[in-house]
């Protein structure tokens, strides 16, 4: 997997699978676009990569157009976009508030739409391009007490074939890696929203097949393959990358 010449926009970058696949991806020869809300911790992974950080709050139009004009400017096109940006909140469809209904919406679902549609015509004009959106395990099946998320996830899932079939015609390719539990610091947030002791809820989390929850890395090698020119015949797959959790 080869991605020299090629650039790269990650969003939700400063952390977990969207820093592993930042890293990744620059490792392989992408120049990185770093986007997300932690600056602290975003520099420092641009740094790393050698790329730029961009500020950049995904629920926000205004961000996510300063992201792709930094891209465009920077390395003059967009080549891979990988739409990581993510939230969960854990409640029942009775618990749940219109506000973080909405909020898990705009940065999950919302996000996904704005820059992408941001990014389909620059990959377009340069005879291609790869987008991945990061779905999950519950994009696929259900899951307790995570209706917002789940019901996100879904969308993302179905997004992504929708897009696959309209851009297609461009040499656009759009597929969807989903995740189950990794070490994340979202997996530990679940853990304090749920009230549930990290240790045991990290165990049970790793009942799967093959006995472990994900690490980023695990997700970056599927991103990175995505964004190659191994996977030019891959477009609309929906991709479990979670240990056969969904098996």
């Amino acid at each position: 997997m080869d991605l020299a010449g090629k650039s790269a926009i990650v969003t939700g970058a400063a952390s977990g699978i969207g820093r592993a696949s930042a890293e990744l991806l620059a490792e392989l020869g992408a120049s990185v676009v770093v986007a997300d809300v932690d600056e602290e911790r975003g520099k420092l992974v641009a740094e790393g990569v050698g790329g730029i950080f961009v500020h950049c709050d995904v629920a926000r139009r205004a961000d996510c157009e300063s992201v792709v004009e930094a891209a465009v400017s920077l390395y003059g096109g967009v080549d891979v976009l990988f739409n990581n940006a993510g939230v969960i909140r854990r409640s029942t469809v009775c618990e749940v508030s219109d506000e973080d209904w909405d909020m898990v919406m705009a940065v999950n679902v919302r996000s996904v739409m704005v820059l992408s549609g941001l990014v389909i015509p620059h990959m377009a004009a340069r005879g291609g391009g790869s987008i991945i959106n990061t779905g999950s395990g519950w994009g696929i099946r259900g899951g307790g007490r995570a209706v917002s998320y789940c019901a996100s996830k879904g969308a993302v899932v179905n997004m992504t074939r929708a897009m696959a079939i309209d851009h297609g015609g461009d040499n656009i390719r759009v597929n969807c890696v989903c995740p189950g539990d990794t070490a994340t610091d979202m997996l530990a947030d679940e853990a304090r929203q749920l009230d549930e002791d990290p240790a045991a809820f990290y165990a049970e989390a790793a009942v799967r097949p093959l006995g472990r929850i994900g690490q980023p890395r695990d997700i970056a090698h599927t991103v990175a393959f995505l964004a190659s020119d191994a996977a030019t015949f891959i477009s609309g797959a929906i991709i479990p990358v979670d240990g056969a959790g969904t098996a």
